[in-house]
């Protein structure tokens, strides 16, 4: 199979049949083995009744259905564990993206050998003061932070190849970050691509400017996960025994004045330095173990139910 389109929805049933037909015009006229997965993430319209009814006018649709709102990063999380294809496209439901990218995004992955190709909406149709100028300053703080070379990290339409997706996991509300979690993962090649952004036609977004204050709290997990989240006591360890050292360092000095410098002075337990260094060992004593603590839960953790499939459709089972 060419191409699995992954499609994480929610409430949204204005516009699938109709980003339905395109991608099946597209598909057909690139001659494309392929599949759309639906991932229902928990929709309280009749978003998966239209789903069931295109699965049964086209084999090659095939949806999962959640209890519950789980989120974006759990749906994709689905999608790919699903997917068949040797490219796995993503794409919004909202009509936003346009499905006739899908062919030279394709083409990059396959004939350039990108191991990721994130779009690029350079020219947007949405609120300049609630979503453009937001989204900039984020996707500027994702690159210093990340190092990954993006314009825009939130664009839903991506490429990649199939060992990309099968070999990351996306949790959390990490969605945004899947480039920098496949760079971590030691795919290197990441590239972008110009794409054509379009006007919402149907129904209203369903993120808030709150999506930014969290884009930037998960940038920092995704951060310190990248670069520790394998060896905890690296940070936490070193941090510990920083700590550490300049409380032993304030208690030696104490301990010289006493003995040697002004044994008659005042009492150590009058000094400000004692209080300093007492301090400074305790915390240094906590970090160490907290990164201690952090290796054993990095070592023993085993792999939890991130959310809960209600109803599939078209998945051929194992």
């Amino acid at each position: 199979m060419n191409i699995s389109i992954v499609i994480p929805l929610l409430n949204e049933e204005e516009s699938l049949k109709e980003l339905h037909d395109w991608i099946v015009r597209v598909m057909q006229s690139n001659h494309f083995l392929y599949e759309i997965l639906f991932i229902d993430d928990g929709s309280t319209d009749a978003s998966w009744n239209i789903i069931s009814e295109l699965s049964k006018n086209n084999p090659q649709v095939k949806g999962i259905r959640f209890l519950k709102n789980f989120g974006k990063s759990q749906a994709l999380h689905a999608g790919f564990k699903a997917a068949k294809g040797d490219v796995i496209i993503t794409m919004d439901a909202d009509l936003q993206d346009n499905p006739e990218e899908i062919g030279a995004l394709y083409k990059l992955i396959k004939e350039e050998n990108y191991d990721l190709v994130s779009g690029w909406k350079k020219k947007r149709y949405d609120s300049i003061l609630s979503k453009n100028m937001p989204s900039k300053l984020f996707n500027w703080a994702a690159r210093r932070t990340s190092g990954v070379k993006l314009h825009d990290f939130n664009c839903g339409l991506k490429a990649y190849k199939r060992e990309v997706v099968k070999n990351i996991e996306v949790s959390g509300e990490m969605h945004r970050y899947i480039p920098v979690l496949a760079k971590s993962a030691g795919f290197s090649k990441i590239g972008e691509k110009v794409v054509q952004h379009q006007a919402r036609k149907y129904g209203k977004t369903k993120f808030g400017m709150e999506r930014f204050i969290n884009g930037f709290l998960d940038l920092i997990t995704i951060w310190f996960v990248s670069k520790f989240g394998k060896r905890p006591m690296h940070l936490f360890g070193a941090l510990g025994v920083l700590m550490f050292i300049i409380g032993l360092g304030f208690a030696t000095y104490l301990g010289i004045d006493k003995l040697f410098i002004h044994p008659t002075g005042r009492l150590i337990t009058e000094r400000p330095q004692f209080y300093i260094s007492l301090t400074a060992m305790i915390i240094g004593t906590q970090l160490f173990l907290a990164g201690f603590l952090g290796e054993i839960m990095v070592r023993t953790r085993k792999n939890e139910t991130r959310y809960t499939i209600l109803e599939e459709l078209n998945l051929a089972k194992d």
